[in-house]
C-alpha cells in the first residue's frame, strides 16, 4: 500500500511534543487512541524514549501504521492494537498515560462519551490524558473557520466538535488541569485522574 501521510500531523507534532514532554514526564506507558497514519506515534516514541508507546486504532488503519513503524522502528514503539471506540474496551496494557489527537470531532457523541468514561476508569490515580484537537469552549467556537468545519462535519455524518464542559460531565474523575492553546485554532486538553474518586 502507499504509505499514509497527513500534513496536519507534520505541522502539529512539534507543538504537541512540547506539551507531552512535560505532561508525560512521570509516565511510563502511554496508549494512543486513534493512531491514524502512525506519524505521531513514530515521532513521539523517538522523542520520548522513557515511554512505552502503544498504538491503537480500527483494524483497517493498522497496515498504514505498520508502514510507519517499519520505517522508524524503536524498542519503545508497539504495533497497533485493535480498538473501535463504542464496540471494544480500551486495551488492557496498564497505561498511566493516554493520548489522542483529532478524534473527538470525528466520533459520534455516544462514542466520545464512551471514550471519556473508559479513559477515566482505566487510568490509575494521577494518570494523565492528553487530548488534542478542535473543541467548543464556554459554548463558543474560537474561530469562524472552526464553526464552518463543525457544520461541514455534521453534514458529512460525523459527530462534530464537542464542548469541553460536556467532556467534563462525562468524566468527573478527570480533572482538567490545563487548556493549552495550540496552532491552527486547536487546543490540547491536559487531564489528570483525581485520586479522590
Amino acid at each position: 500500500m502507499n504509505q499514509p501521510y497527513s500534513q496536519a500531523c507534520e505541522n502539529n507534532k512539534q507543538p504537541i511534543l512540547a506539551i507531552l514532554s512535560q505532561a508525560f514526564e512521570s509516565s511510563q506507558v502511554v496508549l494512543e487512541i486513534g493512531s491514524g497514519t502512525g506519524q505521531h506515534a513514530v515521532f513521539f516514541a523517538s522523542q520520548l524514549p522513557h515511554l512505552q508507546w502503544y498504538t491503537s486504532d480500527q483494524p483497517h488503519y493498522h497496515e498504514g501504521i505498520n508502514c510507519w513503524i517499519d520505517l522508524h522502528p524503536a524498542t519503545n514503539l508497539h504495533r497497533p492494537l485493535s480498538l473501535t471506540i463504542g464496540e471494544e474496551p480500551l486495551p488492557e496494557i496498564q497505561a498511566d498515560g493516554i493520548f489522542t489527537a483529532n478524534t473527538a470531532h470525528i466520533m459520534q457523541s455516544a462514542e466520545v462519551q464512551s471514550m471519556m468514561e473508559q479513559v477515566a476508569s482505566t487510568l490509575p490515580d494521577t494518570g494523565v490524558f492528553c487530548q488534542y484537537g478542535p473543541f467548543i469552549q464556554d459554548g463558543r467556537f474560537n474561530s469562524e473557520s472552526n464553526e464552518a468545519f463543525h457544520h461541514k462535519l455534521i453534514s458529512q455524518g460525523y459527530g462534530g466538535y464537542r464542548d469541553i464542559e460536556e467532556l467534563q460531565q462525562w468524566a468527573p474523575s478527570l480533572q482538567l488541569k490545563t487548556i493549552h492553546q495550540m496552532p491552527a485554532n486547536n487546543l490540547l486538553l491536559e487531564w489528570q485522574k483525581d485520586s479522590g474518586f
